[in-house]
């Protein structure tokens, strides 16, 4: 169908440009980049907020 307004328009852009050179953090013999960084950050936060948040308590039977 041409010129539908059902066309697929390929996939999105993506939000950042992942065709340009990628940027790194060093710390002595420590290196890696900014986006593996951010999810290894990204992943502490959730679990301290698994560690930090109310468990959710069930009926109790009675």
């Amino acid at each position: 169908m041409v010129g539908s307004r059902h066309e697929l328009a390929g996939p999105p852009a993506a939000p950042v440009d992942l065709n340009g050179t990628g940027h790194y953090v060093h710390w002595g013999v420590v290196q890696i980049s900014v986006a593996n960084l951010v999810v290894i950050a990204l992943m502490v936060l959730v679990f301290v907020l698994a560690l930090l948040l109310p468990f959710p308590h069930g009926r109790k039977r009675g």
